[in-house]
């Protein structure tokens, strides 16, 4: 077929071939993706020692899709105080995490500087510590509630210590799909142009997409291109991490759930489509830990971490509440046939478990 050729010879795809690649079969579209991600990486499958951080899960937004926040489905709210959340990284610190990843709901009880003030403590008493903090969604709610502009919020965790941002909050792109998740949060605009001022300012992102739910296979392509087109002007993406939709307790009525082969060709696609952000990550906190080691053979170089401590997947099914401990994570790998690559949160290389 013509697009398998032109994938073979590393051509840019546009939407409509992008889309067509769902068409292939399984095998053949791992194959294409599977050689692009030996061109980069060879048989390295990279991964970090984190910890994430979850420091309040009361919300003034409501998205169809959590079980985090607090609500009738999850009722017990909380906000930790910044020694709290101090001690927390400090512990994490001590058993090896280099990387804080702190998210939060969008909580309109306790200030901006409740955030802000978080993020220099762990920045003045873990130097060393890299805080990737404050997805888009976080950064337009503490815009729209304290009447900052996105710039002013942006330079706020600059001058906190925030040294790069999640990828959370993207969702899907799509305008009237977004209004039914989670009308009211960041749109699709806002949140590219969050993140186009973070790259502006000389630091790195992530890029999620949030898929199985109500969206179809288009959303899913037009999400893509969108953030290829991004990447084309600022390159300030390091990886995209592709969300499976977890089922329990939200009030998203979905019956229908994706398979295990629509989720790996969903990896696929994006590693092909996405030829200029250098990682695909297999989120083993959405993906299951088994169905991610499998995306190592589509397209996905990146498992995440070990991560430690999770609230938000873990909320809604996800088996991560307790993290995963480093000599499990790094067996499992090995016994994938691939190679486990310790890295730190920028992908410099720290350590080959060879």
């Amino acid at each position: 077929m013509d697009i398998v050729k032109k994938v073979e010879r590393r051509e840019r795809l546009d939407r409509r071939e992008a889309l067509e690649l769902y068409n292939l079969d399984l095998l053949t579209l791992g194959e294409l993706a599977d050689g692009i991600r030996r061109d980069r990486f060879g048989k390295k499958s990279f991964f970090n020692i984190n910890r994430h951080i979850n420091p309040t899960n009361i919300c003034a937004d409501v998205c169809k899709f959590c079980a985090y926040s607090a609500s009738r489905k999850n009722p017990n709210p909380y906000a930790m105080s910044h020694d709290e959340i101090l001690e927390i990284a400090k512990k994490s610190y001590i058993n090896g995490a280099r990387e804080v990843h702190i998210v939060s709901a969008h909580n309109d009880r306790v200030g901006v500087d409740w955030y802000m003030g978080a993020f220099r403590r762990v920045r003045e008493e873990l130097p060393d510590m890299h805080i990737k903090a404050m997805t888009g969604a976080e950064v337009d709610f503490l815009s729209r509630q304290y009447g900052l502009s996105y710039d002013e919020v942006l330079d706020m965790m600059v001058e906190s210590g925030v040294d790069s941002m999640p990828g959370g909050g993207a969702e899907i792109f799509d305008e009237e799909i977004r209004e039914y998740l989670c009308k009211g949060k960041v749109s699709s605009a806002g949140w590219l142009d969050i993140h186009r001022g973070w790259h502006r300012r000389g630091k790195m992102s992530n890029a999620t997409m949030l898929f199985g739910h109500i969206e179809k296979r288009e959303h899913r392509v037009d999400h893509m291109v969108r953030l290829r087109e991004l990447q084309d002007e600022t390159g300030g993406f390091n990886a995209f991490i592709p969300l499976v939709y977890q089922r329990k307790n939200n009030f998203l009525k979905v019956k229908d759930f994706l398979t295990g082969q629509e989720i790996l060709k969903t990896y696929a696609v994006s590693r092909i489509v996405l030829d200029n952000i250098p990682h695909i990550k297999a989120y083993w906190a959405t993906t299951t830990i088994n169905l991610a080691l499998i995306a190592q053979e589509f397209g996905a170089d990146d498992l995440d971490g070990t991560i430690e401590k999770e609230s938000i997947q873990s909320s809604a099914g996800a088996d991560s509440r307790d993290g995963m401990k480093l000599h499990e994570f790094v067996s499992l790998i090995k016994n994938s046939g691939f190679i486990p690559t310790q890295r730190d949160s920028l992908y410099n290389e720290l350590k080959v478990y060879s």
